[in-house]
């Protein structure tokens, strides 16, 4: 019966999300169900386990939203994004219209902007190019998704998004673990994007199946934006920045924080201050990173703001509430799946997980267990975080005892995330196709593809590692 009332709560999860309703009601209701008939309470599970759960995410990864949303709004109201989008675009052009608008995508989530600000910026570039190129519009989510929601979000070294960082408070490492295997999945998606996408494009051509819509108004080119070169300074400062602060190849000379920095805060006895400053160093030095590059990007938009009539502190103010939203609904879904890790019912689960890692590996088993955490959340960070909640210690243990580095654990981890992430529910998704004005009957075929090719490249990740050692 416990195992059964899990299914229901995750059945009635997705489906009421897939209908619309926030993840912020419903998670702790299907939590507080999947629990039902377990050794627990109902309302000492809300209160003591869900909440508990919810907060320790947020506690943790909630500077990164705070000011990676602020980031997000100077450089678009700034017109920065618009103008390194329109860079990219001119100079591929309209022949090239999946590989511009899958690059102009990468650029900017690379840059740190927040996933669903690259969406609304380059949905009217993507628009327009597939309209002149006569590609159906019904291919442009899918090109969205695999330039914003892939290799620039988990793969390429350095990525200043959450999905990249979270592995480092667990394993001690860096936003630049394992840079070989993250160029190797980037590669692999890119082939994966480019080879379906063009043959979809190809295809649909022949069948005389064009762009299928004129209602889309034609983007101008807006004079006030600063040179592209100009508006990429504030993300190529991020990258610097993170570099310097975070020491990913652990120079002698290079910057340290103080490992003793948390030791005053003791005393307190709080359960969420993090063991050791190795844990949170990623973040700290990414906050910092995200600061600076507000500050520029303010600086390089001041034109655009002055123009508009907008004021800075009323774009900070939205970009800091709009962080709340984004926190509260990934950390609903992680705080519905540590629920559901918890229960006596899941333990058969548990188990099986741990076996696998003991017979297949370290690596296969953090691979397996991501994807089905990522599934049940609808979120990369939120189902990526529960899975290293539940077994980030074991497979850093074996991985330790069969001499594999942590950064080889904290990439596979990474790309694992998005492995089977854009289910139905996935908040992220869901936007994307409402920024689209498409539905998932007209869109979500192609996207279903793409996701069911990336599902594998973790495990070739894997293979990778295991065949030639490089990380």
């Amino acid at each position: 019966m416990e195992t059964f009332c899990i299914a229901v709560g995750i059945l009635g999860l997705m489906f009421f999300a897939y209908r619309g309703w926030s993840i912020i009601l419903i998670a702790p209701i299907f939590a507080c169900i999947a629990g039902i008939f377990s050794i627990y309470g109902i309302l000492p599970t809300y209160t003591e386990l869900y909440m508990t759960r919810f907060a320790e995410y947020t506690k943790t990864y909630y500077p990164v939203f705070l000011f990676g949303a602020v980031f997000a709004r100077l450089m678009e109201k700034g017109g920065l994004a618009s103008s390194i989008a329109e860079a990219i675009i001119k100079i591929l052009g309209e022949k090239r219209a999946i590989l511009s608008v899958i690059l102009g995508c990468m650029a900017l989530t690379y840059g740190g902007l927040s996933v669903f600000v690259v969406a609304f910026v380059m949905y009217p570039f993507g628009a327009e190019l597939f309209r002149k190129a006569d590609i159906p519009k019904k291919l442009l989510p899918a090109t969205l998704c695999m330039g914003i929601f892939t290799s620039a979000m988990v793969a390429l070294p350095g990525s200043p998004q959450i999905q990249n960082i979270i592995p480092s408070s667990y394993f001690g490492t860096t936003t630049w673990a394992a840079p070989i295997i993250g160029i190797f999945a980037t590669v692999l998606f890119m082939g994966e994007a480019l080879s379906w996408l063009l043959y979809r494009a190809i295809t649909l051509k022949k069948k005389g199946e064009g762009y299928g819509e004129t209602a889309d108004s034609r983007r101008r080119r807006d004079r006030t934006l600063p040179p592209a070169l100009l508006a990429a300074s504030p993300l190529v400062m991020i990258i610097v920045v993170n570099i310097i602060l975070s020491n990913p190849f652990n120079w002698s000379w290079g910057f340290h924080w103080d490992d003793t920095s948390l030791d005053p805060f003791l005393p307190f006895n709080l359960s969420l201050i993090a063991g050791s400053v190795g844990k949170v160093q990623a973040i700290w030095s990414i906050s910092v990173a995200l600061i600076l590059g507000s500050l520029l990007a303010a600086y390089i938009g001041r034109r655009k703001f002055k123009n508009g009539g907008e004021r800075y502190i009323d774009n900070i103010n939205y970009g800091a509430a709009t962080s709340c939203a984004a926190v509260l609904n990934v950390s609903s879904g992680f705080a519905f799946g540590s629920v559901l890790v918890s229960l006596p019912g899941f333990l058969p689960i548990t188990d099986m997980l741990i076996s696998l890692g003991q017979s297949a590996g370290p690596l296969v088993s953090a691979t397996v267990t991501t994807n089905v955490m990522g599934a049940i959340t609808g979120s990369a960070s939120g189902g990526m975080t529960i899975a290293l909640n539940l077994l980030g210690k074991e497979w850093l243990d074996m991985a330790i005892a069969q001499n594999i580095p942590p950064e080889v654990l904290h990439r596979i981890v990474s790309i694992a995330s998005v492995g089977i992430d854009p289910v139905p529910h996935n908040g992220a998704l869901v936007t994307l196709l409402s920024i689209c004005a498409l539905t998932h009957r007209v869109a979500y075929f192609d996207i279903v593809v793409l996701m069911a090719m990336k599902f594998f490249i973790p495990y070739l990740c894997v293979a990778f590692y295991l065949v030639t050692g490089l990380v």
